[in-house]
């Protein structure tokens, strides 16, 4: 592949710029994102003069759009960083990671409540059972002929010595 002409390479520039600018306003062409390879697809120009070389003697060099690579990733992350995606893709995919992680927080604060339910519903079962067979111990003592004596019960809600006064 041969070297390019000064004022190719600047059409070109140019061309890289343009289509930077219209994927940072966020728009996308079909099937598009706002990446490296939409943005050569858009200018004109191969993917890999965004990256960098290497020579003969195996050290590297920039590639020849790199510095306009290393631009968009720059404007990009800034745009993130202020709370502008423009990608609507990228949009819902972030709105849809923050929805899982919430919802993941939800389940697992549910699962530890359920799991304090489950505790809870033994520890009166065996309460409820404990108490049951204490009942049923005390009206066998009182069945069975033992000193035991049980109280004479009151009559329909009167006192019984009488009224009080």
């Amino acid at each position: 592949m041969g070297r390019i002409s000064d004022s190719d390479r600047a059409r070109n520039e140019d061309s890289i710029r343009a289509a930077m600018d219209r994927l940072l306003r966020g728009e996308l062409p079909p099937g598009g994102k706002c990446d490296l390879k939409t943005l050569a697809r858009e200018s004109g120009v191969t993917r890999t003069g965004f990256y960098p070389k290497r020579n003969r003697d195996g050290s590297r060099r920039p590639g020849p759009y790199q510095h306009l690579a290393e631009e968009f990733e720059r404007r990009l992350t800034v745009l993130h960083a202020v709370g502008t995606m423009p990608d609507p893709r990228a949009a819902q995919v972030e709105r849809l990671k923050s929805q899982v992680a919430e919802l993941k927080k939800r389940l697992t604060e549910q699962q530890d409540q359920l799991v304090e339910l489950v505790e809870f519903k033994q520890l009166a079962l065996s309460q409820i059972a404990a108490q049951q067979l204490e009942i049923e111990r005390l009206r066998e003592a009182l069945a069975a002929q033992s000193n035991i004596r049980a109280l004479p019960r009151a009559q329909k809600a009167s006192a019984p010595y009488g009224p009080c006064s």
